[in-house]
């Protein structure tokens, strides 16, 4: 067991992490800028719409590339793949690019296969990764990865930050029934890794992580300023908020 120091405040007993992926673990804007490029990348080059378009479609799926974040209301980083997927699509039928739904799977499919060649170049750790990853493992602390993404691109990206084995489970929304903030995917780690609720905690930057953790009903739920929810957002849900993940200290 460990001990977490969060703004001066201990919590005591803590025998498994769970980090969300993208904004608490890797640079959130950088990885998903980047795949959902790929993506339209694809369409425009099919459909010959001009970059004004090309951003507009971009913007309906959750990327803000004039001021280089996401969307706080997502979809993407906050939501489901399909719902990312079906965003494209109405935003494609918007511009006169309809009757594409299979069209938008494949061009999710191929971006997914064009991004292996350069995911170590799309996945940029958060300040602090590395440190506290391995400041708990040394310590005895189990960790685990709860994220919106596919399990086998989640894992793909944890192999890219060279931290597979320090990681003991990874859930992506594929494995559960009910994505965030519902608690499945807390669930379902606490189970595969034998360990009480009362031994546990979630650390994520959005306020559907937060809430995850809050209705899994472990004994703190962390917020993170590094990705989609701002501080304000997160202090409404939890009094753990942090700049990013190097602010814990492992004791």
């Amino acid at each position: 067991m460990v001990d977490l120091n969060i703004n001066g405040e201990v919590i005591h007993g803590i025998e498994l992490v769970i980090f969300d992926k993208d904004g608490t673990l890797i640079d959130l804007y950088h990885y998903w800028a980047n795949m959902v490029d790929l993506r339209v990348t694809l369409a425009q080059n099919e459909f010959c719409f001009d970059i004004n378009k090309k951003l507009d479609v971009m913007a309906a799926m959750g990327i803000d590339a004039k001021n280089k974040r996401l969307f706080s209301s997502g979809p993407v980083g906050i939501k489901k793949r399909e719902d990312v997927r079906l965003a494209m699509v109405n935003a494609l039928s918007d511009i006169g690019v309809s009757n594409i739904d299979e069209k938008c799977v494949e061009f999710f499919e191929r971006a997914d296969r064009a991004s292996l060649d350069c995911l170590g170049n799309i996945v940029r750790p958060a300040p602090g990764m590395r440190q506290l990853i391995d400041e708990l493992r040394v310590n005895g602390c189990k960790t685990a990865i709860a994220t919106t993404d596919k399990t086998e691109r989640a894992k793909l990206a944890v192999n890219a930050l060279g931290i597979s084995e320090k990681i003991d489970v990874v859930i992506g929304d594929d494995l559960v029934m009910n994505g965030k903030p519902a608690p499945d995917a807390v669930f379902k780690i606490l189970n595969e890794l034998n360990i009480d609720k009362r031994n546990g905690v979630m650390i994520g930057d959005a306020t559907t992580d937060v809430m995850m953790g809050i209705n899994a009903g472990l004994p703190a739920s962390i917020g993170v300023e590094s990705g989609v929810s701002g501080r304000e957002a997160l202090e409404k849900l939890t009094r753990h908020v942090i700049k990013d993940i190097s602010m814990i200290t492992v004791n």
